[in-house]
């Protein structure tokens, strides 16, 4: 079955409505190993650039693989994120594109860019040709990577990506476009940069374009996008300060992905910074990257009232503000579009079960109202249900302040340890020695997801033969583990699940030595006054209940903040749909002006562009509200 136990049901569990996206099959391996693989990649894009440019679906068909290809498209020929599969459905997609093709290109800005012979898989199987691309339509400009594979002595398209990465004549401010910084003049009126800076951030006068929900990685690099394309925005927090959503975290938190895919927009973290994140650390890096990229950003802020109205295409929305002097101001403002950002999950998972109110132990509460365990509580007993990062983190703390703590897994766990994300997940894509983080993502995100859950069955079982005795051990213990759906690990998880695994950074070990207890495979019946009971009888003691249950779906939280009517409009957030994209966020979420944002930091990173192209292209009338697209007002 795997590098792990299963499948089971909590291995193949998904996203309710989620789709467990089938297994993609790579062509035949190619031999060729003398061809000249910049000649054959001019050809094809040539002839790609001609057929597209004709939207002549005949002549796009003969340029891919039967039906093994894939166009995996994010807003270069439509305002969708769409993965289409075999060459009929490619070329009807070409020739009713929205957005015309004028020009793709091999991009051979860097060594690792160009055309070359080699593995189009991650680790060697398959030959064949890869090259990065770049493509221009009528309305911007994009990235991308082609793959071409040989079949009967030809060269074909296995699978293409491309990107939108900016807008004819909405540019970044970036580089050689980078403003002048200063007025110079003799006009006494004029303003200092600090002048200037408060008066944008008090909104003196104007009235966002945009209003995010949230502080988070997902609301900062979102207003990042949206302030390099001019759109204002003001993202609210009901925190004190920008990162308390990781500084008020259970004390021992650490990130458990590494820099090298942390990495946020603009402003990447320095050298010198640790492989793994602490939580303190992140929050206060939060805080530099608003002030460096002069963000609007107020803390203390709650939504007191929304209502969207059809006729104007805007918001009404009334904030409730708390300043440092610790006076209140009520501001009402009406933005075009308001960004969800309070993280991919919504609601909370907190169950309500019998004899709760009876409790009399010291603390009875979710996971995310845990601060930490308390110092010097030798004799104290824990218990800690849920088996996933946020139940094994808040176990280990338990025991390093002297807890006798169980860990209740009622069904199974995805197990892998950091050095096998490090080392076999990521090696040669997100470490040291990688290429630059936007060319990574470039790699990353050109495999539609059949083909990267392909590669991450052989990820995952490479993991497992690397974690063999730490697996082992936890089986020994009595600890039930999964692989995910289809062997496909942690990645596919989280992409169809959102959770259902455990990052090793040191817990493991502890459940192995018997350090943690296990109770494993039973169900709460009820909780007693100094513990919990399980359905076959038994019990645990308790001072201390801790319930790492997990979130519900982000629009559980949607419709807690705003009603009833947006969230029925609204379709199903994360996990994925049949052609293998995310399924509502960053992307038209079925309500006008309402979009999603969520994710960890690297995702965060790369759809926080997605989105911020389609607000500006609705706001510069190069598409309308809908999605649908419009000829571009340059």
């Amino acid at each position: 079955m795997g590098a792990h136990d299963g499948p089971g049901p909590s291995s193949q569990r998904v996203e309710p409505g989620s789709v467990n996206v089938p297994i993609g099959e790579y062509p035949a391996t190619s031999n060729n190993s003398s061809v000249d693989a910049a000649k054959v990649v001019q050809g094809v894009v040539s002839e790609l650039t001609n057929a597209a440019s004709r939207k002549d679906s005949a002549s796009v068909a003969k340029l891919f693989l039967n039906d093994k290809s894939y166009w995996r498209d994010h807003l270069c020929l439509g305002w969708d994120l769409r993965t289409l599969k075999g060459s009929d459905a490619i070329s009807n997609f070409v020739a009713e594109g929205k957005t015309k093709v004028e020009k793709i290109e091999i991009d051979a800005g860097a060594p690792h860019k160009a055309p070359q012979f080699g593995p189009i898989d991650l680790y060697g199987d398959v030959n064949g040709i890869q090259s990065f691309i770049t493509f221009e339509t009528e309305t911007g400009r994009g990235q991308g990577v082609l793959k071409l594979a040989e079949e009967n002595g030809e060269w074909k398209i296995f699978t293409i990506y491309t990107v939108l990465t900016e807008l004819k004549g909405f540019e970044e401010p970036t580089r050689h476009r980078r403003t002048k910084g200063v007025k110079h003049g003799g006009d006494p009126a004029r303003k200092n940069w600090r002048e200037k800076r408060e008066a944008e951030s008090n909104l003196e006068g104007v009235d966002p374009k945009v209003l995010i929900i949230g502080a988070g990685q997902g609301g900062l690099t979102a207003a990042a996008r949206l302030k390099m394309l001019n759109i204002p925005s003001l993202a609210i927090d009901m925190n004190e300060r920008v990162g308390d959503n990781w500084r008020k975290r259970y004390h021992q938190l650490v990130l458990h992905d590494p820099v090298w895919y942390d990495h946020l927009p603009y402003f990447p973290f320095p050298p010198h910074w640790p492989v793994f994140t602490p939580k303190d650390k992140l929050a206060d890096f939060f805080e530099s990257y608003v002030k460096h990229l002069e963000l609007n950003v107020w803390t203390s802020t709650s939504l007191k009232s929304t209502s969207w109205d059809e006729g104007r295409k805007q918001w009404t929305v009334e904030l409730e503000r708390k300043k440092p002097d610790g006076t209140t101001e009520m501001k009402t403002v009406h933005p075009k579009h308001i960004i969800q950002a309070t993280g991919h999950s919504g609601k909370k998972n907190f169950p309500t079960m019998k004899g709760m109110d009876s409790f009399k132990g010291d603390r009875l509460c979710h996971s995310s109202e845990f601060l930490g365990a308390k110092l010097n509580s030798q004799g104290k007993k824990a218990v800690v249900v849920g088996c996933c990062n946020s139940g094994h983190d808040i176990a280990q703390d338990f025991y390093e302040k002297g807890y006798d703590v169980t860990i209740v897994q009622r069904s199974t766990t995805c197990v892998i340890s950091s050095e096998a994300i490090t080392d076999i997940g990521l090696k040669g894509l997100y470490d040291e020695d990688g290429p630059p983080v936007e060319d990574a993502d470039m790699l990353l995100w050109a495999m539609p997801s059949s083909l990267l859950k392909a590669q991450q069955i052989k990820v995952t079982r490479l993991q497992g033969e690397h974690d063999k005795a730490l697996l082992d051990g936890l089986r020994k213990a009595g600890f039930g583990l999964d692989s995910g759906a289809d062997d496909s690990g942690l990645f596919m998880k989280y992409f169809q699940r959102g959770g259902g695994y455990y990052i090793d950074v040191g817990a493991s070990q502890l459940i192995i030595d018997g350090k943690i207890k296990v109770k494993q495979g039973q169900e709460i019946a009820q909780i007693l006054p100094h513990g919990i009971e399980f359905q076959d009888g038994s019990t645990l003691d308790a001072d201390e209940i801790i319930f790492a249950t997990g979130y519900q779906n982000m629009r559980t939280q949607a419709r807690l903040i705003f009603g009833d009517e947006l969230a029925d409009r609204i379709g199903d957030v994360w996990g994925l749909n049949e052609e293998g994209e995310f399924r509502t966020m960053w992307q038209k979420s079925g309500h006008p002006g309402f979009w999603f944002m969520g994710g960890n930091l690297a995702i965060s990173r790369y759809y926080s562009r997605v989105l911020a192209l389609q607000i500006k292209a609705i706001e510069e009338g190069i598409v309308g509200g809908d999605g649908e697209g419009k000829r571009a007002r340059l």
